[in-house]
């Protein structure tokens, strides 16, 4: 570990630190949530050790609090968990190892982890990147929900607080840098406009499958991008970054490199 925040620099870090953070305050609403809605307290901590999965914990308790049951509750972190399968092989190279080493690291598999490392260029940087990120994340979301659970029982509305509202926010500051390429950009709107445009109809969680719909352009961009006969000319400029053909864009995070 020590190893791997050398490879980073102060900027990397910083960045993780912050979400690290962000991710904590996350943490101690989930288990604030879960104790205050009535579960006992080693439900959210059990969960947040064995799925780890922001997101999915959050529908999970959401479904059981509602009064659905374990098999709805499954279900709808099943399908929010559904995204981290193509994260699986955007990140496949920063396993170096077999076994425990890749059980580690899927369970460790987490929007921000994936992130860091897709913006970095060199294969040992990912790697730092993810295994710092990921393991900082489950340390800190960890802890918090203890906490959080701790004191769930002493809070009323844990909404009033609007500790929900980190969550999103992390997640827009991640993904805000990729939008500067306009391919990228014109994605992620259609995107957006088809989970939206579905979100009366659909449970939740679902929606957030139908954003995927926005790949289609980039896909059709990326089929059309091919080298002329010569070479040369507008069919052969490169495809854009984040495009299927080039890989997840690598633009870095503010302030690192």
């Amino acid at each position: 570990m020590r190893s791997f925040c050398r490879t980073l620099d102060r900027g990397v870090l910083r960045d993780i630190a912050l979400v690290c953070l962000a991710d904590a305050v996350v943490g101690a609403s989930f288990g604030a949530i879960a104790v205050s809605g009535g579960l006992p307290l080693w439900v959210p901590v059990v969960m947040s050790l064995l799925v780890f999965a922001g997101a999915a914990q959050f529908a999970a308790i959401g479904v059981v609090l509602s009064g659905g049951g374990a098999v709805a509750a499954v279900a709808a972190a099943l399908v929010l968990n559904a995204r981290l399968l193509p994260f699986g092989f955007a990140v496949a190279d920063v396993f170096d190892g077999r076994g425990r080493e890749r059980l580690l690291g899927a369970h460790l598999m987490t929007d921000e982890s994936v992130a860091f490392a897709l913006r970095r260029r060199e294969a040992r940087s990912r790697r730092a990147a993810y295994w710092v990120s990921g393991l900082g994340i489950f340390v800190s979301w960890n802890a918090a929900v203890v906490l959080g659970a701790l004191a769930g029982g002493g809070i009323e509305d844990t909404g009033a607080l609007g500790l929900d509202a980190a969550f999103p926010v992390v997640l827009l500051a991640l993904v805000l840098p990729a939008l500067a390429d306009r391919a990228t950009r014109h994605a992620a709107l259609l995107g957006a406009a088809a989970a939206v445009a579905v979100t009366p109809f659909l449970p939740a969680g679902l929606p957030a499958i139908c954003a995927l719909a926005g790949l289609v352009t980039l896909i059709r961009r990326a089929g059309g991008a091919g080298p002329g006969p010569t070479g040369s000319g507008p069919d052969s400029r490169p495809a854009p970054a984040g495009s299927p053909a080039t890989g997840p864009a690598r633009d870095p995070l503010p302030g690192a490199p």
